[in-house]
């Protein structure tokens, strides 16, 4: 048997290739198995089965059998006969010289250069596909004709004998190219919702891209800003060491002077008296009774010593200590807290609604000052020259800035828009519902809420100060903008209304920075 004889025999009748997991069917015929199981599927719908090759019918779905003997020859001839290369198809008619050819006719079956594609016949029998050398995958194995037809209900192509005498007369039958052009159509359609997903898919990983980008810049900024904030706790852990350590030094250097001034008149009367020890020893040793009595009688009050008692001495104050340690911390930890707060304080605008009559806002809803202005409305303050900013805070982190002038009197901070607006309790800190840091006296400063006001005892130099908010924390801190930064104060409450920026001015002026 030669190799076309041999390849004819492993072809399966469906789709015209070599088996692939070939079976068998009760009538004893071979079909690979994926393509059977799609005539099956089909045929199901109708409820009658019956062999795409004999035409023998089945009652129910036939049992598939795979057939390993088949199999085996199949895979050994695809291992002794590869594939060849389209390239390698030479033009038939080309005898004295080996002419790549570029169509096939099937019906001539005859490969064909472009020269002898020119004379070819052009008439409609004469069917013309890509260069190939199995021209019978293209034939009926029956008839031998072209397949140019396919059998909707079998689901396998046939040519013209099959459709009018052979056993798919009667049959739903189409055109290869009807059934081409569907098939295109519907792959069409398909490429379409792919091409669709594809776009979206694109836009998605975009996104993603970007967001990873920008996540990437984010640790950057993150990673630059903690490696600056961790060289300055260094540095800041560093001096408080710094500090403590002369503090301990210090007060050693007290004690040990206090005990020194009590321990060299000690030291100096300590040899006074063993010299007159030695002196008496000698007296009591003597045996001759006449030099006895030539020596001084010892009197004990000549020989008395002069100190008293030393009373309590000066030690170190071990409680002084921890005491130094935890107000630096908690000075170096407020620091680093208001460095990582924000790092850009927000802006802040003025309501004119709520100023009272005797301050001037400043077109840029900026500036605060004593002033008289007549605008007249229901939520102004009507005793204390105070303003609530428009923007209310009812969660997060917010933090902004001010400067202030060199002298005058003034309160910031935080209320409640539904502090009252007139009254002894609508001035800011002297109600449940604000609290603020006041300046007084030239350069005095208290904080207050709720009439309570507790005094500032370090002395504040900067001008320029920030508030930060911590709604869910329930903290209020205040710090002036030095270097490095100098925590003042922090209030802890349980926020139950929305906050807003508080401002009372006295005398000059206060400005939000922006």
């Amino acid at each position: 048997m030669t190799s076309a004889d041999l390849l004819e025999e492993l072809n399966c009748s469906i789709c015209l290739g070599i088996y692939t997991d070939p079976v068998t069917l009760r009538c004893g015929h071979n079909f690979c198995q994926n393509c059977i199981d799609c005539v099956l599927d089909t045929q199901e719908q109708s409820g009658e089965f019956s062999c795409p090759e004999c035409r023998e019918e089945f009652q129910e779905r036939p049992t598939l059998r795979k057939n390993t003997t088949l199999n085996n020859i199949a895979q050994r001839f695809l291992s002794t006969h590869p594939k060849e290369d389209q390239t390698a198809i030479v033009c038939t008619y080309c005898i004295k010289s080996s002419v790549p050819a570029i169509k096939s006719c099937l019906l001539c079956e005859a490969s064909l250069c472009e020269s002898h594609l020119e004379v070819h016949s052009r008439s409609p029998e004469h069917i013309l596909s890509e260069p190939t050398t199995d021209m019978s995958s293209r034939k009926c194995s029956i008839h031998q004709k072209i397949l140019e037809y396919y059998c909707t209900k079998d689901a396998t192509y046939i040519c013209v004998s099959c459709r009018l005498d052979g056993a798919h007369k009667g049959h739903k039958i189409k055109t290869m190219i009807e059934v081409s052009d569907e098939k295109k159509e519907r792959s069409r359609r398909i490429l379409k919702d792919l091409t669709a997903k594809s776009k979206e898919s694109d836009k998605i990983i975009h996104r993603l891209q970007e967001h990873k980008k920008k996540v990437q810049e984010k640790v950057d900024k993150e990673l630059d800003k903690a490696s600056t904030i961790f060289k300055d706790i260094r540095k800041r852990l560093e001096d408080e060491e710094k500090k403590a350590y002369c503090e301990i030094y210090r007060q050693r250097d007290q004690v040990l002077l206090s005990v020194t001034k009590l321990l060299k008149p000690l030291e100096m009367e300590k040899e006074d008296l063993s010299y007159k020890m030695d002196h008496i020893m000698k007296l009591c040793n003597m045996s001759d009774p006449f030099h006895v009595l030539q020596e001084k009688d010892p009197d004990k009050d000549t020989f008395a010593t002069k100190h008293g008692e030393i009373g309590n001495l000066d030690d170190l104050d071990v409680g002084l200590i921890p005491k130094i340690v935890n107000r630096s911390l908690s000075d170096f930890v407020a620091g680093v807290k208001t460095q990582t707060h924000t790092e850009i304080a927000m802006t802040i605008s003025l309501d004119e609604n709520t100023a009272c009559q005797d301050i001037n806002i400043s077109g840029d809803l900026s500036t605060i000052s004593k002033s008289e202005i007549k605008q007249y409305h229901p939520n102004r303050f009507e005793y204390y020259p105070q303003v609530l900013s428009i923007q209310s805070f009812s969660s997060g982190q917010h933090s902004w800035e001010v400067e202030t002038s060199e002298s005058g009197n003034w309160r910031i901070g935080v209320s409640y828009a539904s502090i009252e607006r007139s009254g002894d309790h609508s001035y800011f800190g002297d109600n449940t519902k604000s609290w603020c840091l006041r300046r007084f006296n030239i350069n005095l400063y208290s904080v207050i809420h709720n009439s309570k006001e507790v005094h500032i005892s370090h002395k504040v130099s900067s001008h320029r100060l920030r508030i930060c908010l911590d709604y869910e924390a329930g903290h209020l801190s205040f710090y002036e903008l030095t270097d490095p930064i100098t925590h003042i104060h922090t209030f802890t409450a349980t926020f139950t209304e929305p906050l807003h920026a508080a401002f009372c001015v006295w005398d000059d002026w206060v400005k939000i920075l922006t």
